[in-house]
């Protein structure tokens, strides 16, 4: 559940309704997706992440909010594994030589732990007012970036693990049923 505390920084990085409304959508989708897989994950971690990941869109909706973000949040003193889920979020990742031709800070932008690659994820799949497929997002993905960008392999392959995470978990359940 998200509440009025965990919009608190949002609010005053001074982000607009619409990116609240989109950062509690892709929350809700995080905790969700995080709810259904077999791994350990830091469930407050990912709700402190995906509900902030948005907050550098205070100051721009380029590429760089990411960037942006990931200042913002140091400056408001949050924990670093946040800022990283922040900065890493965009796409399924960004990697230093992609960073360099988007004229970003020349480093890896890519989501590593699995709590960044869940927010990642969710927010690949969130719309301004829904959220959409799999399928639905792959097809969006490859309209904007085109059939061969990086980023599409990519968002498959982090798909494909958060499924795996998911498979494994029903199976564990199916196992403890049959104890």
């Amino acid at each position: 559940m998200i509440d009025d505390a965990d919009l608190k920084y949002l609010r005053l990085a001074g982000c607009s309704d619409a990116v609240i409304s989109h950062c509690i959508m892709v929350a809700e989708k995080a905790l969700e997706i995080a709810g259904d897989i077999s791994i350990p994950v830091d469930m407050e971690l990912i709700k402190a992440g995906a509900v902030n990941h948005d907050i550098g869109r205070s100051k721009t909706s380029d590429i760089e909010h990411a960037v942006v973000g990931a200042n913002i949040a140091r400056e408001m003193g949050m924990d670093e594994r946040v800022v990283r889920i922040i900065e890493r979020h965009i796409g399924s990742g960004i990697t230093k030589d992609e960073a360099e031709e988007l004229g970003l800070p020349s480093k890896n932008y890519m989501p590593e732990a699995p709590e960044e690659m869940i927010v990642a994820y969710a927010d690949n799949l969130a719309r301004s007012d829904r959220t959409d497929s799999f399928e639905r997002s792959l097809t969006m993905f490859k309209a904007t970036l085109g059939e061969q960008h990086p980023a599409i392999e990519r968002f498959i392959k982090m798909h494909e693990k958060i499924l795996s995470w998911i498979s494994a978990a029903k199976g564990n359940k199916k196992a403890e049923g049959s104890l």
